[in-house]
């Protein structure tokens, strides 16, 4: 079965927002690449930009949440319009809680974690970096 990897677009805090992310959720960075990695003598990157993230990936479980900064020529992310919603399924109430507490906190919450209607544990959120989440325990089918 294919595997659903998120990749996120950010407007210069790529790096803090994945910092962000290992501190919920672990692991070490699988790859950290910045621009200035890629210098080209023909097109270069504005010095301004040469820090920023070109890739950068962060293995949780099975799955891999990858992520960069915008290059500045290609204009800024409009945060409050990703239209999509990075989705966790997770083995545990307490994983659920753990995820939710972390993932949330500074961030705006749509749907607190609890009970659903539909028989599962949910919630959903955007974090403080305007990025959309989901979390869910399945309690029913365990």
């Amino acid at each position: 079965m294919a595997l659903i990897n998120p990749y996120l677009h950010y407007n210069g805090n790529a790096e803090e927002a994945f910092h962000f992310y290992k501190s919920v959720f672990g692991g070490e960075f699988a790859r950290l690449t910045r621009f200035k990695d890629f210098s080209n003598p023909e097109q270069p990157f504005p010095k301004s930009e040469a820090n920023k993230i070109m890739h950068i990936a962060l293995p949780i479980g099975n799955n891999v949440i990858m992520g960069s900064d915008v290059p500045e020529v290609l204009g800024k992310v409009n945060e409050n319009e990703n239209r999509f919603k990075v989705s966790i399924s997770t083995e545990s109430k307490e994983e659920a809680d753990r995820l939710f507490n972390g993932l949330s906190k500074g961030g705006n919450v749509e749907m607190p974690i609890g009970d659903s209607p539909w028989g599962s544990y949910f919630a959903m959120f955007r974090d403080k970096y305007g990025i959309e989440w989901i979390v869910d325990y399945d309690y029913q089918n365990k």
